[in-house]
């Protein structure tokens, strides 16, 4: 599989995500079967950003940190865009973060 079929397959689930929740590098490598692979996720995300349809700042590590942020522009903005949809981020973590995590489906080849 080449990176760029791996990281469209991300993109697929990346953008399913529900306004108000968040999902896991490793969650999302687990759905595409391929659950050793949370960083080539990390670096599909971090390719993302001018795909305007694929909502990376719903993306964050296992413990709900936003270890993404420093590839958004501006100071803040992974975690405004989070605020903005009604999660409460305190010290880049989302606080109450099982309640907004989301489990993506396993992906069907």
């Amino acid at each position: 599989m080449t990176d760029t079929n791996f990281f469209e397959r991300v993109y697929d689930i990346v953008r399913q995500i529900p306004y108000g929740k968040v999902t896991s590098y490793g969650a999302i490598a687990k759905a595409l079967g391929a659950a050793r692979s949370a960083r080539m996720v990390g670096w599909a995300m971090n390719a993302s950003h001018t795909l305007e349809d694929v909502p990376a700042h719903r993306v964050v590590n296992r413990n709900g940190l936003l270890t993404g942020k420093m590839h958004f522009d501006g100071t803040n903005l992974m975690q405004q865009l989070l605020e903005n949809e009604g999660i409460v981020v305190l010290d880049n973590q989302i606080v109450d973060f099982k309640k907004h995590f989301w489990q993506p489906e396993t992906a069907v080849e």
